[in-house]
C-alpha cells in the first residue's frame, strides 16, 4: 500500500480556506498513485484555533466531510480525513453512534474507495498542558480497527502517542500499521520523534506520524512527519514546511519482523 502523509499548512480559524487545499492535496497524492492519504489533526480549523471549534462544528454526515467522501470515490483513492471538529449530537440525529449526547469531538474519518465510511476515531487522551482541549471536547471510547488495500490499519490521535496501552490494544486486533494524525507543536520535537518510532518498535508496525505546519498567535507546530517501519526505521520524512510524505507499506514486512522477533509473543 503506498501511504501519502500530507503535512498541510494550516491557517486557524480558516475552515473553508483549509479544507480546500486538504481537498486538493488528497487529488494530487492520487494522481501520484497513493492508496491512502492521511491528513493532521484538525486540519479543518487548526488546533490552537479553540475559539473556533463550536462555529466549525458538524456532523460525520455533513457537507465538509461529504466532500471527502466525494473526492475518494472521485480520485480512487482511500482518504484519512482525520482529524475533524464533530458535533456530537448533530452526529446523534443523523443516526451515528456517539460517545455522548451532546458536545464536540476531535474526530478521525477513514474512507474508502467508493466514499464509504470504514473507520470513526475519536481521540482518547484529550491534551490540557496549556491548551483547552480537555475544556472543549468530549473523549472517544472506542479503538477500531480496518482493512484497507489488504493492510490492517488503526488510527490514534497525537497526545495518545504517550499512551502505550492503546497501541497495544491495536495490535491485539491485529493491527500492522497505525496512522497518528497530529498538531504537534514546539518544543517538544525531540518527544515527537521519540514516541513514534517507540510506538512503532514496541508493537512491530508501522506507524505514521502526521502532523500539521503552522503558526497560531504563538504557538507553532513542528511538522517532521515520518512514517517509521515495524523495526522503527525512518522510510520518509519531512521538515517543518508543508509537504507530502509517501512510503510503501507491506504487511508482509510486518509478519516478517514479528516472525523473526518475536517480542509479543514473550509477553506476560
Amino acid at each position: 500500500m503506498r501511504l501519502a502523509c500530507v503535512q498541510l499548512g494550516v491557517e486557524g480559524g480558516a475552515v473553508a480556506k483549509n479544507v480546500a487545499a486538504a481537498l486538493d492535496a488528497v487529488r494530487d497524492a492520487a494522481a501520484a498513485g497513493a492508496d491512502l492519504v492521511v491528513l493532521p489533526e484538525l486540519f479543518d480549523v487548526g488546533y490552537f484555533a479553540f475559539d473556533a471549534y463550536q462555529r466549525a462544528a458538524e456532523s460525520l454526515a455533513g457537507d465538509r466531510l461529504d466532500r471527502f467522501a466525494a473526492v475518494a470515490a472521485e480520485a480512487d483513492v482511500n482518504v484519512l480525513a482525520g482529524t475533524v471538529v464533530e458535533d456530537l449530537a448533530a452526529s446523534a440525529a443523523d443516526g451515528i453512534a456517539v460517545p455522548a449526547d451532546d458536545g464536540l469531538a476531535n474526530t478521525a474519518v477513514l474512507f474508502d474507495r467508493d466514499g464509504e465510511r470504514r473507520l470513526v476515531y475519536r481521540k482518547r487522551h484529550l491534551f490540557g498542558y496549556g491548551s483547552e482541549e480537555t475544556d472543549r471536547m468530549v473523549p472517544g471510547d472506542r479503538v477500531p480497527v480496518t482493512e484497507i488495500e489488504g493492510v490492517c490499519v488503526g488510527v490514534t490521535t497525537c497526545y495518545d502517542l504517550r499512551f502505550p496501552e492503546q497501541f497495544r490494544q491495536m495490535v491485539d486486533a491485529g493491527v500492522e500499521c497505525v496512522l497518528v494524525p497530529s498538531a504537534w507543536p514546539y518544543p517538544r520535537v525531540e518527544h515527537w520523534r521519540t514516541l513514534g518510532r517507540a510506538r512503532a518498535i514496541e508493537n512491530l508496525s508501522y506507524v505514521a506520524a502526521v502532523n500539521g505546519s503552522g503558526a497560531f498567535d504563538g504557538d507553532a507546530l513542528c511538522g517532521r512527519t515520518t512514517v517509521y517501519d515495524p523495526w522503527g526505521t525512518t522510510l520518509a520524512s519531512a521538515g517543518e514546511a508543508p509537504a507530502t510524505v509517501t512510503a510503501e507499506v507491506d504487511p508482509d514486512e510486518v509478519a516478517t519482523v514479528r516472525e523473526e522477533f518475536p517480542a509479543l509473543r514473550d509477553r506476560r
